[in-house]
């Protein structure tokens, strides 16, 4: 099986929920009848139907029977659906610097077909260096010990294989210009990130925007969001907000909607894709000319008594 495949846990999970639940629906039959059935609560057909949690085969066959599904074929195809929704995924051998609320966000990010990202204070994280992540995740606090710090960014580099992989999604990324200038690291580690980004801009496997800090964008009212699409009709588009202790997980159309608005509206206020090239561009040849230029010597004609 492809890292692709198993990296689709999550949504595949996801799929399920949404297939039981249009299932129960479709038979006038609420959460707590359901709970019943498998001898669980209303509260975890909630979950279930989410894709919040893991699936007991067993449930699913049962489930299956309330909502008078017999043809064989379909439910062979639902039982299969559910084994795979359980098989755990190749960042379960990182849960040791993975927070849980951001294992189903990589699941997601694995499946998606698109990605549509917005960064208001460091370049995002699928497109930064190994060196780059280095130096962003040596600064949280509280501060992690450098074995943690190498295992997050061995992490975060297994994540990127997606950027250039066979299945990469379609990224757009809308970056404020601040976090291109923000100090983050070596002169040596801006400068390969922003040859990097250059890099990728010209390869056209990423479509790259940046907002200028001369342009409002207090109409957008926002800080930094990842929406994500997929391949699937029966999933919904997804928001994902990152807090400091947590993250949330938007799918509420009318509010996916807005962030959507939020997002054409910064496109809009942003430098075009050509237009992030040059500014790149000129960020780098300014960088690599201030390496190769000699230090100043401060004071040399001053008298020092």
């Amino acid at each position: 099986m492809s890292e692709h495949t198993v990296g689709s846990v999550t949504a595949r999970r996801m799929m399920l929920g949404v297939r039981l639940r249009r299932l129960r629906e479709g038979h006038n039959i609420t959460r707590s009848e359901a709970g019943y059935t498998i001898r669980a609560s209303e509260s975890k057909i909630s979950r279930l139907e989410l894709g919040k949690v893991s699936f007991k085969e067993r449930d699913v066959a049962d489930l299956l029977i309330l909502y008078g599904v017999t043809d064989p074929a379909e439910r062979a195809a639902v039982l299969q659906l559910a084994r795979e929704a359980n098989r755990p995924p190749w960042w379960r051998e990182y849960e040791d610097v993975l927070p849980g609320w951001f294992q189903d966000y990589i699941g997601l990010e694995q499946a998606a077909r698109s990605i549509r990202a917005y960064e208001t204070h460091f370049v995002p994280g699928l497109l930064q260096t190994d060196d780059y992540s280095r130096a962003v995740i040596s600064s949280r606090l509280p501060a992690p010990s450098e074995a943690d710090v190498e295992r997050a960014v061995a992490l975060r580099s297994r994540r990127k294989r997606l950027v250039t992989s066979a299945h990469a999604p379609e990224i757009r990324a809308i970056v404020d210009e601040a976090a291109l200038r923000r100090p983050v690291g070596s002169e040596q580690v801006r400068l390969e990130q922003l040859q990097h980004l250059l890099a990728l801009a010209k390869a056209s496997t990423t479509t790259l925007q940046v907002l200028p800090v001369e342009r409002s964008v207090h109409a957008a009212g926002c800080g930094a969001f990842t929406m994500l699409r997929f391949h699937q009709e029966d999933l919904p588009e997804v928001v994902y907000v990152e807090h400091l202790l947590g993250a949330l997980y938007i799918d509420r159309h009318d509010h996916v909607q807005r962030y959507t608005q939020v997002y054409d509206r910064l496109g809009d206020l942003s430098l075009t894709h050509a237009e992030t090239i040059d500014l790149l561009t000129e960020l780098v040849e300014g960088r690599e000319r201030r390496r190769k230029s000699p230090p100043a010597t401060a004071d040399a004609g001053r008298h020092v008594t």
